[in-house]
């Protein structure tokens, strides 16, 4: 029996758990040969270093994105993400998670017909929020002309029934694939509930979705390799405020990351940024047995897990503890 337990005290994000992961041990090989099984290593780069987070050393985990310039693109998302913390200022990019998927989803959707000019705009927005303007720039342009269309239907627009189809058709182990679509579901269904959607409407237009996917099945990926059998957690803090997304300002938490953290202990915080983002709610709402201060347990591996944004007084990680 390996129990695994998220000490969220600063929140969570899905490149904090991947982080987390990997500082405690994770194999970073097996994760890039694994996601490779889903064949689309084209769209990505995978980047994991040491940094110093207040005095606490921890691995940042990253994903750039292919074609659409650079890091930031992942750097948002994961701010986004986890970074959420970012927040603000990218709003967007957790938005992406969330917005993503809806706004898109439709909007977009047609958006993007039209769109164009707008559409993409923001989806540049978000897409990369960062790298926005600019790449963004470009990418619209041709973005037309290239039908980025679809472009876009690759990168920043996956919808939920193609990422399921990618999970199910790769050779992934049946664990992964299972914990991955049980992830994906939650998420899935929260967002299209929030924009009244079914879930085959529903997509992901998070920074191309490609941030969530690696995220999601990058986590199932380590967890089977550090053969975790059970999972608790303690309550997870949400952070305060507000967020800018392209649907207009939203309170923090996102409505689709509270939808997710239905029937899970949420802790007050008066951080004012959004510390958990849809993909870190979605990871430990579905995968956690047990919500409970730190368990009796001998550890024998620890690992932190750095989000993108750093706070003044406190330490921005996600902390795992693994033992028996």
């Amino acid at each position: 029996m390996k129990t695994l337990y998220f000490d969220c005290f600063s929140g969570i994000s899905g490149d904090m758990v991947i982080g987390a992961l990997l500082d405690a041990g994770a194999d970073p090989q097996i994760l890039v040969q694994e996601l490779k099984k889903l064949q689309f290593e084209d769209e990505y780069e995978l980047e994991w270093k040491k940094v110093v987070k207040n005095g606490i050393t921890s691995t940042k985990f990253d994903v750039i994105l292919k074609n659409d310039g650079s890091n930031h693109t992942h750097d948002l998302h994961h701010d986004h993400s986890h970074d959420h913390k970012h927040t603000h200022d990218h709003n967007h990019d957790h938005h992406h998670e969330h917005d993503h998927s809806h706004g898109h989803s439709h909007d977009h959707h047609h958006e993007h017909d039209h769109s164009h000019s707008h559409s993409h705009d923001h989806h540049h927005e978000h897409d990369h929020s960062h790298g926005h303007s600019h790449d963004h720039h470009h990418e619209h342009d041709h973005s037309h002309s290239h039908s980025h269309d679809h472009g876009h239907h690759h990168h920043s627009h996956r919808s939920y029934k193609d990422i399921v189809k990618m999970i199910d058709e790769s050779e992934l182990a049946p664990e992964v694939k299972e914990t991955s679509l049980k992830i994906f579901r939650k998420i899935g269904e929260a967002e299209g509930l929030i924009h009244g959607l079914p879930l085959d409407k529903v997509h992901f237009h998070e920074v191309g979705a490609v941030d969530s996917i690696i995220d999601i099945v990058g986590a199932a990926i380590l967890l089977h390799q550090l053969e975790i059998t059970t999972i608790k957690s303690s309550s997870v803090p949400v952070g305060t405020g507000k967020i800018h997304i392209d649907h207009g300002i939203y309170p923090v938490p996102a409505p689709a990351t509270l939808e997710i953290l239905k029937g899970v202990p949420i802790e007050q915080s008066d951080i004012r940024f959004e510390l958990t983002t849809p993909t870190g709610a979605g990871i430990v709402s579905v995968l956690t047995e047990e919500f409970c201060s730190f368990p009796s347990m001998k550890a024998t591996s620890i690992g932190y897990g750095a989000g993108t944004k750093t706070f003044k007084d406190r330490p921005n990680v996600l902390r795992v503890i693994i033992g028996e």
